[in-house]
């Protein structure tokens, strides 16, 4: 089985790490949602501790980010006075430009959208944009850049996966071709389909 399914199983949901066979009849979470293993459905109780190191793993794991990554959106944060912490924390994750690419449906993974972008084929507001970790704005403008249209490759996953259901955060500008959108909120917890008690992962960072 591919490691990428294993982490789905353990944590118990679908981290769409796959692409297509994420959303068919071969994900491996669809067919055994048990953990890897011979003992994973005999798991004992976690701990504390654990609880909340799972927490931050799976989000972690659903972004694809790393260790230092993720403690700089915690140190971001918790400067802002407004709001809950841990909810800031996941609207910043969720605001990245490779998250973005992912949930308007120009790439089939946010593995595949962090290469998209690394290799300069969208723009923000009119400028090539190559950092996945860029941070998208309210009015902000996405498109493909001259780079990206030449691309039939990325226009064939665009024709396909744009038009699945893509968050209310977000809405094309060209209703036909989904080449153009607009960040039209900030998105909020509840337009964040990740099942993980984020309050965990603040618990953890602060102590």
């Amino acid at each position: 089985m591919n490691n990428k399914c294993k982490l789905c199983r353990a944590e118990g949901q679908k981290l769409f790490l796959k692409g297509d066979r994420c959303y068919s009849d071969k994900c491996s979470i669809s067919r055994r949602q048990s953990a890897p293993g011979q003992h994973g459905q005999s798991r004992k109780k976690e701990s504390e501790y654990g609880m909340q190191l799972r927490a931050k793993q799976k989000v972690k794991r659903y972004y694809g980010i790393l260790e230092k990554q993720c403690r700089k959106y915690y140190n971001k944060v918790i400067r802002i006075k407004e709001g809950k912490t841990g909810e800031n924390m996941l609207s910043l994750i969720e605001r990245r430009l490779d998250n973005v690419i992912y949930r308007l449906g120009w790439a089939t993974s946010r593995m595949q959208a962090r290469q998209f972008t690394t290799h300069g084929n969208f723009c923000v507001n009119g400028k090539r944009v190559n950092i996945p970790s860029y941070s998208v704005s309210v009015d902000d403008v996405l498109s493909l850049s001259e780079q990206g249209k030449k691309s039939d490759h990325l226009k064939s996953i665009i024709s396909e996966y744009s038009k699945r259901n893509h968050p209310h955060w977000l809405e094309f500008t060209d209703e036909e071709q989904h080449t153009s959108a607009k960040v039209v909120k900030i998105p909020h917890r509840e337009d964040i389909d990740l099942e993980v008690e984020e309050t965990l992962i603040v618990e953890l960072y602060s102590k």
